[in-house]
């Protein structure tokens, strides 16, 4: 791990407070999650639930997540037996990782990719094999080229990990594209892993497609996601695994030595809330999508080239129309000559030349916290000339 060192996230909030800048950098709301959920939380702990919930987490919880699946997607999960509950998405995707991939086996990722997927791969021992999602200058969204996704396996390749809805980029998978995915699993029998934190923050006409609802993928995909990011809520760490027994089992196996359990009052009011809050969710998204073209329209005027994101909390925005080339110098220089954070794309690729040129914002903050940062961008640009 001597390569990885503090995370960009890290490194910029630290940056942020450093400076007193508006911070865009890390994605977290500064507004809370529905005031039942709250409610319920704060109860529960008073009421005495602050010790060890079961190790495969409440059971409450994992009968909502079965229902929630069941509900939006037509996927039904034995809440015994195939949902497990882990301290965050993060956690999951590590023992997922830890559980499935062999020293010298070979991961399939997306890149720009979050940056957990990469440590956790190495620490399994496995190898990165990255496909480049790049933006068509048709559609103006991120993609991935079929032909260099197939080329991507070998006889080693063991899993493929799918973030979709995606971060960095905003990219929503298409039925077209899993199906791409989906093909190459049942043909080459590998295992996905999917990131699907960002599941009902989707976009205009943009909705989520589950890779487990796909022909003969339910057998094969551990599907993960989490409250955070749902219900605006993301220091409470609490996600969840999906899939078949066998594989639930193997990540079970491997996170009983890492985090064992989960916070159980959260979890009691979690369950609560995925059961009850979809209209709340429902509030969110739409108000997202506002901030998302609120910043957007921003960006432009103060000399931005920006990508319109499908989902999650972020914009991909080109440095180039303002005379830049390297997203890394860019971003180091914000905060301290316009009071504004963001993050250099081109640490999410393994390939940096592919995201040089790109920095991203996040936004899943208030307006006038928006407004403030945009303003300071525009006196930043009027600065430089």
């Amino acid at each position: 791990m001597r390569t990885y060192g503090e995370t960009i996230f890290a490194e910029m909030t630290r940056l942020a407070v450093e400076t007193e800048s508006v911070n865009l950098g890390q994605g977290f709301p500064d507004t809370d999650g529905p005031r039942s959920l709250l409610e319920n939380a704060s109860r529960n702990i008073l009421e005495g639930v602050n010790q060890y919930p079961p190790g495969p987490g409440r059971p409450e919880l994992r009968r909502a997540v079965s229902r929630y699946r069941s509900r939006h997607y037509g996927l039904d999960f034995d809440p015994d037996t195939e949902v497990y509950v882990t301290v965050g998405a993060t956690a999951g995707i590590a023992a997922s990782l830890l559980a499935l991939v062999d020293h010298g086996d070979e991961v399939i990722v997306f890149e720009p990719m979050y940056d957990s997927y990469a440590a956790m791969i190495s620490l399994a021992g496995g190898v990165r094999r990255s496909v480049a999602l790049r933006r068509d200058a048709a559609t103006g969204r991120f993609t991935f080229d079929p032909a260099e996704l197939r080329a991507a396996v070998t006889p080693r390749t063991r899993l493929i990990m799918v973030n979709s809805p995606h971060n960095p980029t905003g990219t929503v998978f298409t039925a077209a594209e899993l199906e791409e995915i989906a093909s190459l699993c049942r043909e080459h029998d590998l295992i996905a892993v999917t990131d699907e934190v960002y599941e009902f923050l989707t976009f205009d006409d943009h909705r989520h497609i589950p890779l487990a609802t796909l022909a003969g993928m339910r057998e094969r995909t551990l599907s993960i996601s989490s409250v955070g990011k749902t219900f605006a809520v993301t220091a409470w760490k609490t996600g969840w695994v999906s899939g078949p027994e066998p594989l639930v089992r193997a990540v079970r196996t491997v996170n009983q030595f890492l985090t064992f359990s989960a916070n159980g009052a959260l979890q009691l009011a979690i369950a609560d809330a995925l059961d009850n809050e979809d209209a709340w969710v429902e509030e969110q998204r739409a108000a997202l999508q506002g901030k998302r073209d609120r910043l957007a329209a921003g960006l432009i005027g103060a000399g931005f080239d920006v990508d319109m994101s499908e989902g999650t909390y972020f914009l991909m925005a080109d440095i180039r129309p303002l005379g830049y080339e390297d997203g890394e110098d860019v971003a180091r220089a914000l905060p301290r000559e316009a009071g504004v954070a963001a993050v250099p794309a081109k640490v999410f690729y393994d390939h940096e030349d592919e995201g040089r040129h790109l920095v991203r914002f996040a936004f899943c903050k208030r307006d006038k916290v928006l407004d403030e940062a945009v303003a300071r961008l525009d006196r930043w640009r009027s600065e430089k000339g």
